[in-house]
């Protein structure tokens, strides 16, 4: 073989080699580059979405500067929108209620529950007027219930509708008022517009409540065991090592002050380890009020 043919044969193959490294850039660029995409956060829309923004924008922030990685807030309009997100795996991170993870918990992992006035659980329960003369659930038959929230709601709904059940009522025993929030359902209770309201335990001692009523005229009538606060979840298909630095961000957050700034702006006191089932007692309540499907029609 001559010289020439050598040359350029060596030519031939660094062009080949040339070609098989710009094929494999081009194969590995869109994972390289997915790798530096924002994580997306979903909140839901417990308050409006100007609200939302204001008080988790330091969250993702500050999870965006503990990972290395932009950590980008998304807010949606109304619960029809996130739900939809939810269900089309838009969020790589989410905070929902118990009633929405136990819905998606096939897609999303749980890694953390929120605490909220100091307390991880919290009750559901039904409350009434201290003049009302109502002693025991079973004699708001035939009487007006309102709920602090919609159908997905699972301490202002779902929890109270599980304790009209466990006193033998059912959809159609009892009238049927929804409030914007748990909020409004004790206002609306306190001005004798129903007979009892629905709602989380902790809504009595709120601020928003104490300014608005006396609400020493209200009293607690049933309660649930105290359930799990709401969750905080990621993708299933989300990289185990990636996880659990979400999680362990978030569980730290009490133990330095940028982070115990970080839980001040969202309303929380803390953060703390959740499994899938930490929400088995909410299961129960879900399907015994919807069905073995689970959710609300």
């Amino acid at each position: 073989m001559d010289i020439q043919t050598i040359r350029e044969r060596i030519c031939r193959q660094g062009r080949m080699v040339s070609l098989l490294l710009l094929l494999a850039a081009a194969t590995w660029a869109p994972v390289i580059q997915a790798a530096d995409d924002p994580l997306i956060m979903g909140v839901f829309p417990r308050r409006n979405a100007a609200e939302t923004a204001k008080l988790f924008t330091p969250m993702a922030v500050y999870l965006g500067e503990q990972l290395g990685r932009e950590v980008k807030l998304v807010t949606s309009r109304n619960f029809d929108s996130f739900w939809t997100a939810v269900k089309e795996q838009r969020y790589d991170i989410v905070h929902y209620n118990q009633y929405h993870y136990i819905r998606s918990a096939k897609t999303y992992k749980v890694i953390a529950h929120t605490q909220e006035f100091g307390k991880n659980a919290v009750a559901g329960v039904l409350y009434v007027r201290k003049d009302s003369g109502i002693t025991e659930v079973s004699q708001l038959r035939g009487r007006t219930v309102i709920f602090g929230g919609g159908k997905d709601a699972m301490l202002s709904y779902i929890a109270p509708r599980y304790l009209l059940m466990q006193a033998g009522l059912r959809e159609g025993d009892f009238k049927t008022e929804i409030a914007i929030n748990p909020q409004n359902a004790l206002v609306a209770l306190y001005y004798k517009q129903a007979d009892a309201a629905g709602g989380g335990e902790v809504v009595l001692d709120q601020p928003v409540i104490k300014s608005a009523i006396n609400a020493q005229e209200l009293r607690l009538l049933a309660a649930t065991e105290p359930l799990l606060f709401l969750p905080w979840a990621v993708k299933r298909t989300m990289p185990a090592k990636l996880a659990e630095s979400i999680q362990s961000v978030l569980l730290d957050l009490k133990n330095s002050d940028a982070g115990k700034q970080v839980l001040k702006s969202a309303i929380m006191t803390g953060m703390g380890n959740a499994r899938d089932r930490d929400y088995d007692p909410h299961r129960k309540m879900t399907t015994a009020v919807f069905g073995p499907g689970g959710t609300a029609k």
